[in-house]
């Protein structure tokens, strides 16, 4: 019997999510896409995970899209008919899940597999670990944000350097312009991630969900627009607050403050 294309372990309140195609270097083929679109919407239902650290099996990330499956199609057939199996599934189960998406990037994550990783909400990376845009090289432009998101984290001239030239970003590079959270050792890197995973959700249920919320929709708008959003949510939630509960969490939230 065949290994599953997505392995799925629950150590509430966190899911550690692999993509298992090794030796396809975890390339994004229908079968993957629609797994990861299921699962995420899944775990979104479970109250008890909060929390996602997604990896990949083996020696990569994710390869991207699998362009043996998408190159396999007969005269006149598009790369679109060839990949569009559970790709609206798969991004909307990354945009739909409330809590935090951590990427653990292990090694290569290209092109597909490069926004799959921007699609996440954090990027930690192995040492040695690596990112490839190869859209313009594979003759294809992107479509789940890489054109877009990328610009935004490093800046749209280091961002064309990336895409148009389709060379190798390294982990050390990716860390100094802002791509990555954290470089960690090989041995280290699920570790690493799931203890900020587990540190993130030990803040307020719902609470930390609704301030995630809030740093996306406001990325999206214009500055002034988007603090007039924060206020309007803010003062609605603080009318909520118990002011008890608040007096209770701040001894916890001084220590906590002191041992850091």
């Amino acid at each position: 019997m065949s290994e599953p294309v997505l392995l799925v372990e629950r150590e509430a309140p966190i899911a550690i999510v692999t993509l298992n195609r090794p030796e396809q270097r975890n390339a994004l083929n229908a079968e993957l896409r629609i797994a990861i679109g299921d699962t995420l919407a899944e775990l979104e239902a479970d109250p008890e995970i909060r929390a996602i650290v997604l990896t990949g099996a083996g020696k990569s990330f994710c390869a991207g899209m699998d362009l043996k499956e998408i190159g396999g199609g007969g005269e006149g057939q598009t790369g679109y008919e060839l990949s569009v199996a559970g790709q609206d599934a798969m991004r909307a189960g990354f945009e739909n899940f409330s809590g935090p998406v951590i990427a653990a990037v292990n090694g290569a994550a290209a092109t597909a597999g490069f926004e799959m990783a921007l699609a996440c909400d954090m990027i930690f990376v192995a040492r040695g670990a690596k990112f490839l845009d190869t859209h313009a090289r594979v003759g294809i432009v992107p479509g789940w944000g890489l054109s877009q998101r990328l610009p935004r984290i490093i800046g749209i001239n280091r961002a064309k350097e990336v895409s148009l030239s389709g060379n190798a970003l390294t982990a050390d590079r990716a860390y100094e312009w802002g791509l990555a959270n954290r470089i960690c050792e090989p041995g280290a890197l699920l570790d690493e991630a799931k203890a900020l995973a587990s540190d993130i959700c030990s803040c307020v249920p719902g609470v930390m969900e609704q301030v995630k919320t809030m740093i996306d929709t406001g990325y999206s708008m214009h500055f002034d627009d988007a603090m007039a959003y924060e206020l309007e949510v803010g003062i609605e939630s603080s009318k909520q607050i118990d002011s008890a509960k608040i007096g209770e969490r701040r001894a916890d939230i001084m220590e906590r403050g002191r041992n850091q």
